[in-house]
């Protein structure tokens, strides 16, 4: 049996610390599979050309963040992140049985818990714990700010702390923004496929909501500047990383164009970044673009942590202190403790190191969706965790969902993310990181690209 080899290409940093950030995503992807003996540290440091030293460190490192067991006189054991002392490790919302959910954008579990582990010691061994148990105001946010402004630094965002506001990850981020900066029947744009919650908050706001068409190359500029000649919107909400669900990224030429006309006609920016962060290379935000008028959102939750429920708003220092009495209205104050676990993860760089692996996932899996779907896996951004795949000739979007839960794989189709149902394409959209077993992936791919192959039914037509 072929001994583990970490895969340490690319990688940066101290040699002990990347060959357990290689082991915690073969973990976490099911390639090393709880109850695996690892090879001992010095054949290890053998096949690496490293020092025993540095192989023994790492496994100490691995031991330590609860990824590896010891076993006196047998070995070194892999322990699922979640194993319990006893008993089968348990996946809670994301069943190693079942059909395969390809319809859900989150990142790949099991990376961060131990570095959330290692932050939680530290918060509860503060001397601060208590206070952190009480009410907080706006003089206690000062370092939960500064980490922000850190994150929204690496996101390529230049923020002064008066103009950042904690929330409670980038769905509420969005809502508090809508709540502040705008009045019932002010009117919304979005674009024409988007964020559907979006909608919901409108509709609970009473504010009305135009459609923003889309083509290859993402939101059309041109129709952007119709609505404000026709209509005079009050925002307009938009993806231009790695949109969901097209995965287009904006370019520089239309992110400027988008800018100018927002300025001419002071229409607000609502920028939803939560994607930004596995974009590398990208053009620079709206953000800095049109910084006096545009509300940056970003999170930890597409590349840290799904449930470190911790995002921030960037905005004019001049437009900070009305998001803040709106996060004071909606949810009275951002939970201290989440914060200042978020904010340990941000100074420590653990979220820069999870940052990283998740990019490396999302490359893999996107890949690896490429080599099972051929040429059916469409167009689209090598980045990020989702495929955007217009149907062949003859499909219909709502049939081919059903056709693949049928056999037992969950997909999104676009009807689900249109402001205009009969505007939707025949497309659907593939979340590949969402499943924690690869091996789950590669099979639930293999079914789409079956039924790829085969003819669409008589009531399966589109006519």
């Amino acid at each position: 049996m072929a001994i583990w080899i970490p895969d340490l290409a690319g990688r940066t940093g101290p040699k002990y610390l990347q060959i357990v950030d290689a082991m915690a995503e073969d973990i976490a992807e099911g390639r090393l599979r709880a109850g695996t003996r690892l090879p001992p540290h010095r054949e290890l440091a053998y096949q690496l050309d490293l020092s025993p030293n540095t192989t023994s460190r790492a496994y100490a490192e691995a031991v330590r963040r609860a990824l590896l067991r010891g076993e006196v006189g047998r070995g070194t054991f892999v322990r699922a992140n979640s194993e319990p002392e006893t008993g089968k490790p348990e996946t809670l919302r994301r069943p190693d049985a079942g059909p395969v959910d390809l319809s859900r954008n989150l990142p790949l579990p099991g990376l961060a818990e131990p570095h959330i582990k290692q932050a939680l010691e530290k918060v509860t061994g503060s001397q601060n714990l208590s206070a952190l148990l009480d009410y907080q105001t706006d003089a206690d946010l000062d370092f939960h700010r500064e980490a922000g402004k850190r994150w929204l630094d690496a996101c390529g965002v230049e923020s002064c702390l008066d103009g950042v506001v904690p929330t409670v990850g980038g769905q509420h981020g969005i809502f508090a923004v809508l709540l502040a900066m705008l009045q019932p029947g002010d009117l919304l744009l979005a674009e024409a496929l988007t964020y559907t919650p979006v909608l919901t908050m409108a509709a609970r706001l009473n504010l009305k909501v135009g459609s923003v068409a889309l083509d290859d190359q993402g939101v059309i500029p041109d129709a952007f500047e119709d609505w404000c000649m026709k209509a005079k919107p009050a925002a307009f909400y938009l993806t231009p990383t790695l949109q969901a669900p097209t995965t287009v990224t904006l370019s520089a030429e239309r992110r400027h164009r988008i800018a100018e006309i927002a300025a001419r006609y002071g229409v607000l920016l609502i920028e939803d970044d939560v994607f930004g962060p596995l974009e590398t290379g990208k053009p620079p935000p709206l953000a800095s673009l049109l910084p006096e008028n545009t509300v940056y959102i970003t999170s930890l939750s597409k590349s840290v942590s799904p449930g470190l429920r911790v995002g921030y708003l960037s905005a004019a220092p001049r437009i900070a202190p009305v998001l803040r009495q709106s996060i004071n209205l909606s949810v009275w104050m951002t939970p201290p403790m989440m914060l200042e676990v978020a904010s340990h993860v941000i100074f420590d760089g653990a979220a820069f190191t999870l940052m990283q692996q998740q990019r490396k996932v999302a490359k893999r899996r996107r890949h690896l969706a490429r080599e099972a779907l051929s040429q059916h896996a469409g167009k689209g951004n090598e980045s990020g965790y989702h495929l955007w795949i217009e149907l062949p000739s003859g499909w219909r979007a709502d049939v081919f969902r059903a056709e693949c839960a049928k056999q037992g794989v969950l997909v999104s189709e676009a009807r689900s993310f249109a402001l205009n149902a009969q505007d939707a394409p025949e497309a659907i959209r593939l979340c590949v990181s969402h499943e924690p077993s690869e091996h789950r992936v590669r099979r639930g791919l293999e079914t789409i690209a079956g039924i790829f192959d085969q003819k669409p039914s008589g009531s399966a037509l589109v006519i």
